[in-house]
């Protein structure tokens, strides 16, 4: 039976049909939806861990105990996770472990563009990349395979356009795996120096007997064709230039670390001029280079971006024969928050105060494009509440205006440590918390604030209030960000005291099936003076027409955000 399958969902049928029983993982475009898919499944325990950490420690217990075991993550989130994933490459395995990255070429949903090969090297961890669902599959039960019978963890590495466009999956059946027994084993599993001086003589082993397993597997295949050009590509980049050179001699890579030397330099001998593709980073292309091969990379393609069919046909033959081109400039349509989003009446107040923000990943970082443009810093996940002490350290008068603001979610991931760090070395800082209820912008995905877990099962809520007193903050209160003058108040007052405070915003994301709103609302043009304030709120509902601004009934819910900003009280229900 065949299927037509995203790339993540292929992943995720390749764990069921490789029998892996554990999966961990932390929300993040563009690789939630395996672990969702996973979940689907009742031969899989699937979770939503705290963070990136916290997954892979525990995708890394069950595999050492002796379940085939997966955790998954975008690629900043491996930034999060490389702590037990370096280490997890000494002590080897049990049973398979398996760690999906997606990378982001093109920052469709991310703040860097990030090569997840460059961390993999460095960690010692070999890396499979697919370049269709099919492999996606395939791939996914070979690296489970492979993580047992070389004893690593393995990288599955994907990118947003493997992970998310679709191709035909043959289906097979679950292979049924009996868990591998647990045996004590202190030299291997506890890495203390000296047992792990001998577990990395161990890796560089590893390393080099996977590389010569890559030179005669099936993924590294030579596709001979006219021999002007060849092509050393594997991904989507293999796609894109299969499609733009299909009578070119292509050398495919399955594995791109470690690479296969002998593959490659057979390969090279066989075609007058040799290119590399590759999106991001030149990784296989410096490996040719110190093979003393001639390659053609970078020079003529981009370090930055996805790559498409008519650009690698433009760089490697000069032409420029694109099927569609759009001769007009359509009107750019930048990403905002919903209609009815809760975090609009907290940016509002920050723009109003003229404040500070250290801001986080999350649907909020919105607030930093017009028209609020009330966010001056987003770095990682959990950084604002670092950085808003740094800014009182720097200068205690930023102590006054200065706010740090983040998700629920995120607070869980990785705000946490940063809020002791200020209670403990006796900073002075705001933090406020921005409850929606709902891990936002991956897709409304459950975290231990919701009482819910991945699969659904109610479960024991986090308490936001008791956690933060809990750690030393004496200043908690909550607030609804659409009472704008109870936000405004609240937040001058914590903003004017000598010791740290949080305020939890809380209001549900606009989105949640249990949020009702009483529908659209209008603007009466008589009442109307055309002060323009209700556009100052950035709702994508409210648009000029003639110099006076009206409500698009299509996209408006009456949340009723504007009616409060609305001086001359123009606007109202739509009777």
């Amino acid at each position: 039976m065949k299927k037509m399958m995203l790339g993540n969902e292929a992943v995720a049928r390749g764990m069921l049909e490789s029998g892996v029983k554990v999966v961990s993982s932390y929300p993040g475009t563009p690789s939630t939806e395996i672990t969702e898919y996973a979940a689907k499944y009742n031969e899989i325990y699937a979770e939503w861990a705290p963070n990136e950490k916290v997954a892979v420690e525990v995708a890394t217990g069950a595999a050492i105990a002796g379940a085939r075991a997966a955790a998954c993550m975008k690629h900043v989130g491996f930034n999060v996770a490389a702590d037990p994933a370096f280490t997890a490459s000494y002590t080897g395995v049990n049973a398979g472990l398996l760690l999906c990255v997606a990378d982001d070429p093109g920052l469709h949903s991310s703040q860097n563009e990030q090569d997840t090969r460059r961390l993999a090297i460095a960690a010692k961890i070999p890396v499979l990349e697919p370049s269709d669902s099919t492999e996606c599959k395939e791939f996914t039960k070979l690296a489970i395979s492979l993580s047992e019978q070389f004893d690593t963890p393995i990288i599955l590495r994907l990118t947003t356009r493997v992970a998310h466009s679709q191709s035909l999956v043959e289906l097979c059946e679950p292979e049924q795996i009996q868990n591998k027994p647990y045996e004590k084993n202190p030299g291997k599993y506890v890495m203390m120096p000296g047992m792990a001086k001998v577990r990395h003589s161990f890796v560089e082993k590893r390393i080099t007997d996977m590389a010569k397993w890559a030179e005669t597997a099936e993924i590294t295949r030579t596709e001979m064709g006219d021999k002007k050009i060849g092509i050393i590509a594997s991904g989507i980049a293999y796609e894109y230039a299969k499609e733009a050179l299909p009578n070119a001699s292509f050398l495919k890579l399955g594995m791109t670390y470690p690479l296969p030397e002998k593959a490659i330099k057979d390969f090279a001998k066989k075609v007058k001029k040799l290119y590399v593709i590759e999106e991001l980073e030149p990784v296989t292309e410096e490996f040719c280079k110190q093979l003393g091969i001639k390659v053609i990379g970078k020079e003529v393609l981009s370090l930055e971006g996805e790559y498409s069919t008519e650009m690698i046909k433009k760089a490697i033959l000069g032409k420029d024969d694109t099927v569609f081109k759009q001769e007009e400039n359509l009107p750019v349509r930048p990403p905002i928050m919903c209609p009815g989003c809760p975090h609009r009446g907290a940016h509002y107040v920050f723009k109003k105060l003229g404040v500070t923000v250290t801001g986080d990943i999350g649907c909020y970082t919105l607030g930093a494009l017009p028209p609020m443009q009330s966010m001056d810093t987003c770095i990682c996940m959990g950084a604002s509440v670092s950085m808003v002490h740094g800014f009182g350290l720097a200068d205690k008068e930023f102590s006054k205006k200065t706010v740090a603001i983040l998700g629920d979610s995120t607070f869980i991931h990785s705000g946490i440590t940063p809020l002791i760090n200020i209670i403990y070395n006796k900073g002075v800082g705001t933090v406020v918390i921005l409850d929606n209820s709902i891990t936002g912008m991956t897709g409304h995905q459950q975290n231990p604030t919701t009482g819910y877990t991945l699969k659904g099962e109610a479960t024991n809520m986090v308490s936001l209030e008791k956690l933060c007193e809990a750690v030393g903050v004496k200043r908690v209160r909550v607030e609804d960000p659409f009472d704008l003058e109870g936000f405004e108040k609240a937040l001058k007052e914590e903003l004017a005291a000598d010791e740290p405070s949080v305020i939890i915003s809380r209001r549900p994301c606009a989105l949640l099936k249990g949020v009702k709103f009483p529908g659209p609302i209008k603007i009466d043009p008589d009442k109307c003076i055309g002060c323009k304030m209700c556009m100052r709120i950035g709702c994508p509902a409210i648009v000029l027409k003639g110099g006076k601004p009206v409500i698009d009934s299509t996209l408006c819910n009456g949340c009723g955000l504007c009616k409060k900003v609305c001086k001359p009280n123009a606007i109202g229900t739509e009777e």
